[in-house]
């Protein structure tokens, strides 16, 4: 169970055995970090020293560690590699006025800090800490235990995430599965793989909810203009769509909407794309993949298990607006150019203009990350469910043919023009022979300013993926980007944009 209140997160775990306190403190020793302080207490001889072994073996990646406790010496330091860990025992001093003399903030500096007996020099105890305290919990039963984990401070929603996360494992039967780390993305998302001892895989996906960002215009932040998703309901909501609607998206294994916590299938690691670059086959399914989904009559509204109904937000002009900005906020920067405020209301106008006519199509789900890193193959499934879509949680209602540039010009791997052509041939004969009226003119012109709209929109990113979030890796993406807005502003619809781009950006289109 947990208790929650202002500054302080509480968790009681109930211990079978001894077996149990080394799992325990192998497990939390994951929750620690270098500059944590951890206290330990509890009755003689109800298992502190062999908590603090645990923890410190795990920790330190040494099985035979011995540590006792430093009862006379009242600290002891190990190391291994990068992990330093202070291991102090204040059963013998009476006051933190004691702590001077052994030089201990200097000893405890940029180390992981355990401490027994720490309620005699509480007040030399940083307010934000991890108390554990280990109590009988059966007269009839002396080896159970109670486990009173308190997270102060800062680490108070540490704890209380570390709780949700091996809870819901528990709950679904992933408890004994081995976790390895898989990925990080541009977002504050995390992946990890779950493989239990039968060979059985999940991949956890760890998305908590984010806060909402400053106000930048209509009292209203980014992600709310753009209609970013800010917390798992949107995965669950479209994975289980996408599934209805035939194609692949991972199934939902086990949530914590609350805690942004995601156990679903693995659809494997074997993507659209080889060393080469994309494999043929596998775009022109992708694009067969989109086709199928945008001939259907596709709901606004989708259920989120015990939890209600998610309504799926429009792809307005408001967003798509505060998208191109990104250029003017960090591209510019990036070039090292300037732009004055009047051409930069000129450039706001003029996309205005190019995207009124497709803001008020008709709309379709709109994926908005449908590129490689996303598209995973699945060889023994057929036809488009071979195709296996991961990332999705931003899905807008929007126009059909975003999706299809974003695979088209995929921002990571270079797309030749000729596979372009081919994607879009094979995608309109789809398209006409589930609808005869197809216009695929009207939807090529859309086709341009969007990919336009997505290559000015990803500079932007890219150039903020490195300037804010130092990720300059993302950099390297750039020159593809760069031709691929180019080429799409050669469609006549874009000509007064593709003006304003030579004017007022001409390193945008110096030679390669």
């Amino acid at each position: 169970m947990t208790e929650e209140a202002a500054g302080k997160s509480v968790w009681r775990v109930d211990i079978a055995d001894e077996a149990g306190t080394i799992a325990l403190a192998q497990d939390i020793a994951s929750l620690v970090k270098v500059g944590d302080t951890v206290t330990l207490a509890g009755d003689l001889g109800a298992g502190k020293t062999t908590f603090a072994r645990a923890l410190m073996r795990k920790l330190l990646g040494d099985p035979t560690l011995e540590a006792p406790s430093p009862t006379f010496t009242l600290m002891q330091v190990y190391e291994s590699g990068d992990v330093r860990i202070v291991h102090a025992d204040f059963y013998r001093i009476s006051s933190s006025s004691e702590l001077a003399g052994l030089g201990w903030e200097e000893a405890t500096d940029d180390s992981i800090v355990l401490v027994e007996w720490a309620e005699r020099a509480l007040d030399a105890m940083p307010p934000d800490r991890l108390d554990i305290r280990l109590s009988f919990a059966d007269a009839d039963n002396r080896d159970a235990r109670r486990a009173t984990i308190s997270g102060h401070g800062a680490y108070a929603p540490r704890l209380t995430a570390f709780k949700a996360l091996r809870e819901l494992l528990r709950r679904e039967g992933w408890s004994d599965a081995k976790r390895s780390f898989l990925l990080g993305d541009a977002s504050t998302r995390a992946y990890e793989t779950l493989e239990k001892p039968n060979g059985q895989r999940a991949i956890l996906m760890i998305s908590p909810p984010r806060p909402d960002g400053p106000p930048i215009r209509y009292g209203k932040s980014y992600s709310a203009i753009a209609r970013l998703a800010e917390n798992v309901r949107p995965f669950v909501a479209l994975a289980n769509g996408l599934r209805e609607q035939g194609l692949s998206a991972p199934e939902i294994y086990g949530q914590d909407l609350d805690a942004g916590l995601l156990i679903v299938e693995d659809l494997g690691r074997e993507g659209v794309v080889d060393a080469n670059g994309p494999i043929t086959e596998r775009y022109l399914e992708a694009a067969a993949a989109l086709a199928h989904l945008h001939s259907r009559r596709l709901p606004d509204m989708l259920p989120v298990a015990g939890d209600g109904n998610y309504h799926i937000p429009p792809y307005d002009l408001d967003a798509l607006l505060v998208e191109v900005d990104l250029l003017l906020e960090w591209y510019v920067g990036h070039l090292k150019a300037t732009v004055a405020s009047g051409a930069r209301a000129i450039f706001t106008n003029l996309w205005r203009q190019a995207l009124a006519d497709v803001a008020a199509a008709p709309p379709t789900w709109t994926l908005r990350d449908y590129h490689s890193p996303n598209l995973l193959w699945l060889d023994r499934r057929e036809g488009i469910a071979r195709v296996g879509i991961i990332d999705f949680q931003d899905c807008v209602l929007g126009h059909p043919a975003y999706d299809m540039a974003s695979l088209g010009q995929d921002a990571r791997v270079t797309v030749p023009d000729e596979l372009e052509l081919r994607l879009l041939a094979h995608y309109a004969k789809l398209r006409r022979d589930a609808d005869s009226t197809f216009d695929m003119a009207a939807f090529a012109k859309a086709y341009s300013i969007l990919a336009a709209q997505r290559a000015t929109k990803v500079l932007g990113i890219f150039a903020r993926l490195d300037q804010r979030d130092g990720k300059p890796q993302y950099l390297g993406h750039l020159p593809r980007v760069e031709s691929y807005l180019k080429k799409s502003l050669r469609h006549p619809a874009l000509a007064d944009i593709k003006a304003w781009y030579e004017a007022n950006l001409p390193g945008l289109f110096r030679d390669a």
